[in-house]
This record gives C-alpha cells, structure tokens and sequence, in this order.
C-alpha cells in the first residue's frame, strides 16, 4: 500500500510564544489588574516574555504558551512577593501596631478610596517601636498590683450607722449608680450606668482621722541630742540648728507612722462577697464616713471600652489579617526583589507549559512519535517556585528587628575587641 501524501495546512503550532511582548498588551491579558495602571509594570510583564523565550528555548523549539499566559505569571510573582514581604513586615509591627487604625480593602487587597488611611503606604513604613502590646499586657497586671493600668478606680462612701456591723458594699455602690447622685458632694457619680449586673471588686477600705502632727523643729529640743539617736535631730530651739542626714529623717519618719499603725486603735474589716464587716462594732465616736475605692469589671464583654480610661481603645489592627497593608508598590520593589520576581515568574510558565504539555504526552508523526516533557516542566517549576520561596522567606529571617539588633550589638562587641588589639603608644619625650 502506497504511502499517503501529507499536506497539513500548516506545519506550525497554533500557539507558539513569540521572542518579544508588547507593553500595550499587557494589561488586557492580567486576571486582575492590579498594577495594570503602571507603566513600569507593563514593561516589565513585556520584558519578562523574551526572558522566558530565552530561558525556554523559544529559538530551538516552539514554546506553547502565549503572551497572556507569561503576563500573568509575572503579575502573580509580583503578587507573591509583596504576600511575603509583607507577611515578614507583620512580624516585625505587630505588637507595635496593636489597636492603631486599620484600612478598608477591596477585592484586589488596595486600599478602598476615601479609607482612613487611602493614599498612606503603611506597608513601606518604619514604625515606632513602642511596647505597645508588652505595655497593653501589663495594664491588667498593674491595676492589680495597685501601680496605675488603665482601669479606672472610684471612690464611694459608706455611711457609717451607730451599732449596725455589716454593709452590702455591691448594693450601695449599684444603688449610687442608678440615682447618679453622690450623698457627701450632692452631685453626680462618676460611674453612673456602670454597675448593673456587673462584679465590683473592692480595692482599697479607710477613713479618715484627725491629722498628726511631728515636728521636727519646735521648743524643748537641742539639748543632750548629740549622740542620742532616739531624739538626734528631732527638735532644736530658736537659737540652735542641728544639721543631721535626710535619710535619717526618713528612717524617722516611716518608724513615727509605724508607731502609730500598731499601737494606736484603729479599726479593721473583713470582705465577703462584697459584704463588709467593720470591727469592732461602729458606735457614735465621731466617724461618720467609711470609703472605699473600686473597679467595676467589663468581664461580660472584653470589648466594652471604660469611659474616661486613660486608653480605651479596643478597635483598629487586632491581628495580621487588620494590618493596614496593601500590595507593595511595584515602583517600591528594587532590584533584589525584581529579580526574583523575574525567576518566580518563569517558574510558573514552566509549571503551566508542563500542564499543557501532559494533556498529549506523545504526539504522532508519519512513521514516529514525538514525547513530551510535561512531567519533567511541571516538577521542575513546582521545585522553583518552592525553593525561590524558601530562599526569600529565610533571607527575610535574618533581618526581621530583633536579628538586626542582636547584629549590631554583635558589631558592637567586635570592635571593642578590635580596639582593644590597637597598641597604645607612650610619648617617652627628649
């Protein structure tokens, strides 16, 4: 049987990538537009079609891709590494940027126009680093430990009734509350609506007693004082000044109120349940006021902000996923990141021309068959892509704050040892 004459309309591919792209092309072809605006960009996504020619062996053999498929290849390499520069800059302002104004973002993650922070690049910002979230931690911490927090502290009095020991502090305060009114001042209180059902925690019970007074200089002093610790200093006449240390009238000082905290009477008490016992039992001596100081806990709702707190601020950035970061700037990306944006682009056109390939792994000819390496594109750019992402993520690494801190302390500690090696050179004269 004769052989049957071939004469295909064409003997070329139906899509082969051309040597060269065209910015004007480039920006119907991107699936979502993003840097589509930006002349640059559509330069670069041009450029990187004869890189990817070159790199493919467009010369030697057709390449079944298209231009579109390259532009937005290089459209998502940018992506990708404004995704990753940007999750490294989360780690190093996180904690400072806890609670500050986050942004509203569209679809493509841009800022939408008329955001609080439309038109800012937060995302190209050095922040201050501030302890905010160390500092945010700690309030709880020092409203218990009674050295400020953010937690406001009132003051309330108790009327103090002749015979009459026991005292719900919780339905006096909440009562006070819901009147708004304050018995001793005749005006408002200052946390009125606040109670309801809500858990007081009593801070601090006292009253107050008829001011002492200790003079250190006076009358009927200055006489056999020298020496005598126990009055050194405490007293001088008129005419005599006796100059004694500041520490030691200090020392004075807290033994003097010490003394009068244990020997003295004074009454105590003892809380349960927001209930308090005076001991010993009241009578008319003249004290006609208690006071308490409390706080009034927001435990059924951790996001309620404290009116008149020195911060009550409980929106703006909480996490990564508030962080006010949009897509990196193209223009803002140099030539460290183009670069690998360049390599991660060609990455992904090996992986999608491996993809195209595999759906005919061979293609018959007259007498032959031609094999495809689908398979071996596909792993080649899967591995890319991985290896370019590990490299990026583990440069990123070593330059996060807290790294370049410890470099510089480390620069710091080798050249003092370096400076210590320079010889000291003595002048011996003539």
């Amino acid at each position: 049987m004769a052989v049957p004459t071939l004469t295909p309309a064409s003997t070329l591919s139906a899509v082969v990538l051309p040597s060269s792209g065209n910015p004007a092309d480039v920006s119907l072809s991107l699936p979502l537009g993003i840097y589509s605006s930006n002349t640059n960009f559509l330069s670069g996504a041009a450029d990187q079609v004869a890189f990817v020619y070159k790199r493919l062996g467009g010369d030697v053999l057709d390449i079944e891709l298209t231009t579109g498929n390259v532009y937005a290849a290089y459209e998502e390499a940018v992506l990708e590494y404004s995704y990753l520069v940007n999750l490294h800059q989360s780690i190093n302002s996180l904690p400072t940027m806890l609670g500050a104004a986050t942004g509203s973002f569209n679809q493509d993650g841009e800022f939408v126009a008329g955001s609080a922070l439309a038109g800012q690049a937060p995302q190209l910002a050095y922040p201050k680093y501030n302890l905010h979230y160390a500092s945010r931690y700690g309030d709880a911490f020092s409203t218990e430990a009674g050295i400020g927090g953010i937690e406001p502290i009132y003051s309330a009095s108790v009327p103090i009734v002749p015979f009459v020991q026991d005292y719900d502090l919780q339905a006096i305060i909440e009562s006070s509350s819901l009147s708004n009114y304050d018995p001793i001042t005749g005006g408002p209180v200052p946390y009125s609506g606040s109670v309801g059902n809500k858990r007081v925690i009593i801070r601090r019970v006292f009253y107050k007693t008829p001011n002492s007074m200790w003079r250190f200089f006076g009358y009927y002093g200055g006489l056999n004082a020298i020496g005598n610790l126990s009055s050194y200093g405490q007293y001088a006449d008129d005419s005599t000044f006796e100059v004694i240390p500041t520490w030691h009238n200090k020392l004075q000082a807290m033994a003097y109120e010490t003394a009068i905290y244990t020997r003295n009477s004074h009454f105590s008490y003892e809380i349960r349940n927001n209930k308090i016992r005076f001991f010993p039992q009241p009578t008319d001596i003249g004290i006609t006021n208690y006071w308490v100081e409390f706080s009034i806990t927001n435990q059924s709702n951790p996001w309620e902000t404290t009116s008149g707190s020195a911060d009550d601020t409980v929106g703006g950035v909480n996490n990564m996923n508030t962080l006010p970061f949009a897509n990196i700037p193209y223009n803002n990306i140099n030539s460290i990141g183009k670069q690998w944006i360049r390599r991660y682009a060609l990455a992904i056109c090996k992986e999608m021309l491996g993809h195209i390939r595999s759906k005919f792994s061979t293609i018959p000819i007259p007498g032959e068959s031609v094999t495809l390496n689908g398979a071996a594109l596909m792993s080649e750019g899967k591995e890319e892509r991985k290896e370019l992402k590990e490299e990026l993520n583990k440069i990123l690494e070593q330059i996060t704050y807290h790294k370049l801190a410890e470099s510089e302390a480390k620069m710091a500690d080798d050249m003092q040892k370096v400076s210590q090696k320079i010889p000291i050179l003595i002048y011996t004269g003539w």
